[in-house]
Parts: structure tokens; C-alpha cells; sequence
């Protein structure tokens, strides 16, 4: 099985593939990428439908993504003429081109209009096709390949300083506290590998986590011992990807559903309060939970944060319990400077399929069953609901600042002062 959800190359020949994520964890397919967006009877596979089908996901992944369709689809049109007759796009005119190409551009933003990082990535290529000192198709495309190469090998390095500067914070509180012994987290979504370049932007403070303050390795009083992800509806992210990558990189977790994290945490923070006692003796760890470490896929300029649906819910738990610390992980690239608060940012709504069915492996003797035709593994989706009933799916929600105790940077972990407002 694989962790690596993007693979790129600019030679000999260039290419685009990605982790078909609807798969992991039971199997690691890649799928290519020839094009921005699909166009009348043209046959590809799109940036736009990789990231709209959630093929791909995590703000920082879909960005790279969508930045190197963009790549891509320039390298076809400009060494076939076929493709770009078909895709209507005229290099023999450069102004015109350059006109096709944001056309392209604009429509691969709409694929996932929450996260503000696709938009980011490709608002800064379109201020590359602005520049007027590049003259040709061919400079523009050697321009917009090497930022987006560069966007990827900083994406990656921004994961491990987010890691590091999420750890610190984590050190600094504990000290602060005098906290002694065991502690636990917890996650929503999935915010590792797969969601980025590589190592992952909350799931990369846990694994910083286990690395350096593990009990084995710590130099502190306290230790790290165990994780909760949620499982993260309606796409069953925490349960498919983030359980996958915990159990991949063998940090101590246990998955819970997405309405157990009161009635765990309560167990855990304020036992003396409950005569059940039996219901720790079932769990893998009886650590305090001391801090919810979610991701972000925009983080606006007051601090609120917009992430996967049920993130908002944690925040109104941890203020709750004083000991708890509200944490949002994410680089750079997800803060949207241009809007004030959450109450601008546009929720995106996913099909009422996503909620209603659940796409699994078929099982056969124990094992996962494989598709005699293709040699995949054999996928059967199942409903759970009845027929043509209403739903409401939207994909992400809002936490306001106020809930948020640290948000964490490839620059830095920044809190609040002392009026309680973030200063991005």
C-alpha cells in the first residue's frame, strides 16, 4: 500500500497521477490526469473531476493537484495539435491563449470552491500568465511548471515545520500546566500524507508526536500516548485514510464514531464522575484527552476556520473542559487574508448519495474479494437510507475564533492576545 497521493514528473515525458483515495485503504491505485476539466466529447480524466469526485482531497493536495493539471493539459496542447483543436485553444495567437487558459482555470477553482488553496495556487498562476514580460507559450509553460514543482517541494517542508511548530506549542502548555504523565489527542477528516505533499499538516503534529514525545523518547514528565480519530462523515475519511495512516506509520490509535467524542472525553477527563467504570477498562488508553488537532480548509482573517463537517462540534466540546486545547493546523496557503470572518466563506454541499450510501470492499472468506474482470479489488456500494428522502450534506462547517485556542503555521503556532482575536 502506498502513502504517496501525488506523483508527478516533468521528464522525460510529463505526467500526472494520483492515489484513487475512494479505494485506500484497500488497494493502492493511481489514476492519470491529462487535462484541467473535461470539455464536450473530449475523453479524459480531469483535474476537476479527480478533485470534484474526491478522488483527491485535503486542501494542500488538491492545490498541487490542480496546479499540475494545469501543467499538464499546457504540455498536451502545446505538443498536439489535435488536443488543442479540441479544447478550442488557438497557440498560434498568444493573446488568445493565454484567454483559453484562464477560461480552464477559472473552471477548475469551481471544483472544491471551500478550499481556499486550490484557489491560491491557481490565482498565482493566473498572475503568471499576467506577467508581461513572458512573451510565448513556451516561456509561460516553463514558468508555471517550475512554480508548481516549487509548490510541492514547499508543501512538503511546510509539513514538517507545521509538525515541529505544533509540537512546541504542545511542550510549551504542558510545561505550563505542570502536567505529568500520559496524554491523548484527537482528529477529524484526514489531514496526513494523503491530504498533502507528504507527512500532513494536524496528522504531522501527531506524528511528531509519537516521534519525539512518545514515552520511549520524551525528555518531559509527559508523554503522548494515544490518538482518537473520528470517523469523519459523510465520506468516512478518518475511518478509510486517517486509521489507514495511523496504522501505516504504528501510532497507538482507536477509532470512534463522530458522536462519541463527549461521552469518551468525559470518561477520560472526569471519570470520579461516572459509576461505569467498566467503560475505560475497554479502551487501549485511559490518558486525558488534552488537545483536538483538526486541519483546515480555509482559515480566514479573524481566525475562524472552515473544515470538514463536525469540526465545529469538537470546538464547542473542548471549551467545555479548560484543560483541552482547540488546535488548527494548516500552511500558509490556506489563510484567506481577503475575507474578514466565517460568515463569508461559501460552504460547498455534496451529493445526497454520499450520505445515504457507503462505498466499501466486498469481503469473501475474510479477505477483500477481487473484481475477476479488472483484478481491482471488488467496491459495492450499499444504502443505508430509505428512498427519496430529504437530505442535508453540506461538507464543511465553520469554527469561530473564539474556539480556538492555536493555530499552527510552517511560520509559527500563533494564540490569541490578550482581547482574545488572532493576529494572522
Amino acid at each position: 500500500m502506498s502513502l504517496q497521493a501525488i506523483k508527478f514528473q516533468s521528464s522525460p515525458k510529463v505526467s500526472l497521477s494520483i492515489l484513487n483515495q475512494l479505494q485506500v485503504p484497500y488497494q493502492s491505485k493511481y489514476l492519470n490526469i491529462d487535462s484541467i476539466a473535461p470539455f464536450k466529447d473530449v475523453t479524459t480524466f480531469s483535474g476537476y473531476e479527480a478533485i470534484k469526485g474526491m478522488y483527491t482531497r485535503g486542501a494542500p493536495a488538491i492545490m498541487l493537484v490542480g496546479c499540475f493539471a494545469i501543467v499538464v493539459e499546457m504540455d498536451k496542447v502545446l505538443n498536439d495539435d489535435s488536443f488543442s483543436h479540441a479544447l478550442n485553444y488557438d497557440i498560434s495567437n498568444y493573446e488568445n491563449f493565454k484567454t483559453r487558459l484562464l477560461e480552464r482555470i477559472d473552471e477548475l477553482i469551481q471544483s472544491r470552491p471551500t478550499a481556499v488553496n486550490l484557489a491560491n495556487g491557481c490565482n498565482q498562476i493566473k498572475s503568471i500568465i499576467a506577467d508581461s514580460s513572458i512573451t510565448t507559450t513556451s516561456d509561460l509553460y516553463s514558468r508555471i511548471l517550475s512554480f508548481s514543482e516549487n509548490l510541492y517541494k514547499e508543501d512538503f517542508q511546510s509539513n514538517i515545520d507545521i509538525g515541529n511548530n505544533g509540537l512546541q506549542y504542545i511542550i510549551e502548555t504542558l510545561k505550563a500546566e505542570n502536567f505529568k504523565g500520559p496524554f491523548s489527542v484527537m482528529t477529524i477528516c484526514n489531514t496526513g500524507s494523503l491530504a498533502t505533499s507528504g507527512h500532513g499538516t494536524a496528522l504531522g503534529i501527531i506524528r511528531h508526536l509519537n516521534q519525539y514525545l512518545s514515552k520511549e523518547t520524551t525528555e518531559y514528565p509527559f508523554y503522548f500516548e494515544h490518538t482518537y480519530p473520528c470517523e469523519t462523515r459523510p465520506y468516512n475519511q478518518g475511518s478509510r485514510l486517517t486509521a489507514y495512516e495511523l496504522q501505516y506509520e504504528k501510532i497507538p490509535f482507536t477509532l470512534i464514531t463522530d458522536n462519541m467524542p463527549s461521552f469518551l472525553i468525559d470518561n477520560l477527563n472526569r471519570p470520579e464522575n461516572h459509576q461505569n467504570q467498566h467503560i475505560l477498562s475497554t479502551l487501549s488508553s485511559n490518558a486525558p484527552l488534552r488537545f483536538i488537532i483538526v486541519g483546515s480548509d480555509r482559515i480566514v482573517k479573524n481566525g475562524d476556520l472552515a473544515n470538514k463537517i463536525g469540526t465545529f462540534q469538537l470546538s464547542l466540546i473542548s471549551k467545555l473542559y479548560d484543560e483541552i486545547k482547540f488546535i488548527g493546523a494548516a500552511p500558509i496557503t490556506t489563510i484567506d487574508y481577503n475575507t474578514e470572518s466565517g460568515i463569508d466563506i461559501k460552504i460547498e454541499e455534496r451529493p445526497k448519495d454520499e450520505l445515504t450510501m457507503v462505498l466499501g470492499a466486498k469481503i469473501e472468506n475474510n479477505k477483500f474479494a477481487i473484481d475477476s474482470k479488472t483484478g481491482d479489488v471488488a467496491l459495492e456500494r450499499v444504502r443505508m437510507a430509505p428512498l427519496d428522502i430529504d437530505v442535508w450534506n453540506p461538507s464543511f462547517d465553520v469554527t469561530p475564533h473564539e474556539n480556538i485556542d492555536c493555530i499552527v503555521t510552517e511560520k509559527s503556532y500563533i494564540t490569541k492576545d490578550s482581547n482574545g482575536e488572532f493576529h494572522l
